[in-house]
């Protein structure tokens, strides 16, 4: 084998070495991106508040919702939901949650106390629940897969 042979095949092994360790490093902050474990899915917690705002955006959807606690004080909470597709599967819209409506909502929450928690559902004042786990298709609807 020739020097410069030697030297092609050390480029690519060092070349391929390197892709790896991007790979890793792109996997390992994806997935932490994505971890749930801030949410303490052992509890529940619900309150009624005013929304604030719905930040309806890749790749989560906040509900930002001004809830007066039992002291008087208020306090401006931040529940975190999936991104656009998800909650359109679910029912829920763009315009599902205005500035000012009074809402009670069920989320699980974060682990360290902060005001924040997973957005399981909402509740409006009209009565309209959503839920942040997809409906089924109405009846009728053709089958999603064969069975």
């Amino acid at each position: 084998m020739s020097i410069r042979t030697l030297r092609s095949h050390a480029g690519g092994r060092w070349a391929a070495g390197a892709l790896g360790v991007v790979l890793l490093m792109a996997w390992g902050a994806a997935s932490a991106h994505h971890s749930a474990a801030m949410f303490d899915h052992s509890k529940t917690i619900t309150l009624t508040g005013t929304v604030k705002n719905f930040q309806f955006t890749n790749p989560h959807s906040w509900l930002i919702v001004v809830v007066s606690g039992a002291d008087g004080k208020v306090v401006e909470w931040g529940f975190e939901a999936e991104g656009p597709s998800t909650l359109l599967h679910a029912g829920i819209l763009p315009k599902s949650f205005r500035p000012g409506d009074k809402v009670t909502v069920t989320a699980n929450p974060m682990r360290d106390g902060r005001p924040a928690g997973s957005l399981i559902s909402v509740v409006t004042s009209d009565g309209s629940v959503y839920s942040t786990t997809p409906r089924p298709p109405p009846a009728g609807h053709p089958p999603t897969s064969k069975d």
